[in-house]
């Protein structure tokens, strides 16, 4: 359980020398990176992966694996063929064709960054051993984007940061990372809104840096916001108590009873829930739960858990009824 911190993400982006980008391949050259990849991956004894080629998955399936954050949409949308190697735990993911030929993806709940670093580290060492990596000695990991190129590295955080974005701080808070080589992003990362007070940081800079330290940047100006957020709360409850008070348990009696909800208001009502509990003002639910529910409300993911697809109405009464059956 962390308060603050939803989860924490690695991602390698990775090309193949023998083959162009995905930006100049056809189908075949993209299918010929698929079997490449599949059968290397099927060689590793140490992590166990299920093998996905996007296009034969039905399309609600692509959404789940979107809301799981296993895969970007960009992805789904690849003009080419692409596919996506997932492990059993679903911690581990390794997008094939998306705007790299590679993107190795760990993804842990809480603030497990160094785990993630190790897993993706492991995995990237193993594929170069077997895969021809696009590598040059000045310029690093060669990419389809020059802003990954060097160390194709992306660390990342997703932090719930209620109260800061209720005292109006997160503006500034912004602006001044954005100098300090960090991007922010919204639930879904790149060009999504955020939604339920969640936001995405990564580093900006993979050139010029060894790993370790882009990583260790991160870490250490995600540590900064997540004490700023704790002393945003605390002056909230001491400045603020009724209002907060009447806010946190006003949502969580919405979520308890409602029988018709969307997912925007959902994440809206259940960010102010997850920041009660931390706060003390509730506490008959945990927020492993809260954020089981995260994860659960979501349109693709709601179908899923029913086995069967709905209409948008469908789907927001169901909503309601799972989350009254979670809570209860």
């Amino acid at each position: 359980m962390d308060e603050v911190v939803v989860t924490s993400r690695i991602r390698l982006a990775r090309n193949l020398s023998d083959v162009p980008f995905t930006i100049k391949m056809n189908d075949y050259d993209a299918g010929l990176v698929i079997d490449k990849v599949r059968d290397v991956i099927s060689r590793n004894k140490q992590y166990k992966f299920d093998f996905y080629e996007i296009r034969k998955l039905p399309l609600l399936k692509r959404q789940v694996l979107i809301e799981k954050h296993l895969i970007s949409p960009a992805l789904v949308s690849s003009k080419i063929k692409s596919a996506v190697a997932i492990d059993q735990n679903e911690n581990i993911s390794i997008m094939i064709n998306e705007e790299d030929h590679l993107r190795i993806q760990v993804l842990y709940r809480g603030q497990n960054i160094q785990m993630a670093w190790e897993d993706a580290n492991r995995i990237d060492d193993f594929l170069e051993e077997h895969l021809p990596y696009a590598y040059d000695e000045t310029w690093g990991y060669l990419t389809s984007c020059p802003t990954n190129v060097g160390t194709g590295l992306r660390a990342s955080f997703m932090l719930h940061l209620p109260a800061l974005t209720l005292l109006g701080y997160m503006k500034e808070i912004i602006e001044t990372i954005t100098k300090l080589g960090i991007a922010v992003r919204g639930f879904y990362g790149e060009g999504s809104e955020v939604v339920g007070n969640l936001y995405q940081i990564s580093n900006q800079i993979t050139l010029g840096q060894p790993e370790e330290d882009i990583i260790a940047n991160v870490i250490s100006i995600t540590n900064q916001i997540i004490e700023q957020e704790r002393q945003a709360r605390l002056k909230l409850l001491n400045e603020n108590r009724a209002f907060i008070e009447d806010k946190v348990y006003r949502s969580f009696g919405i979520l308890k009873y409602a029988r018709n909800i969307s997912s925007n208001e959902a994440l809206k009502l259940i960010s102010d829930v997850r920041m009660g509990i931390s706060m003390g003002i509730i506490k008959e639910v945990t927020i492993d739960k809260i954020d089981v529910l995260l994860n659960l409300i979501q349109p693709a993911m709601i179908q899923d858990y029913f086995g069967r697809e709905m209409t948008p109405e469908e789907r927001d009464i169901k909503r309601a009824e799972l989350i009254r059956k979670i809570l209860d």
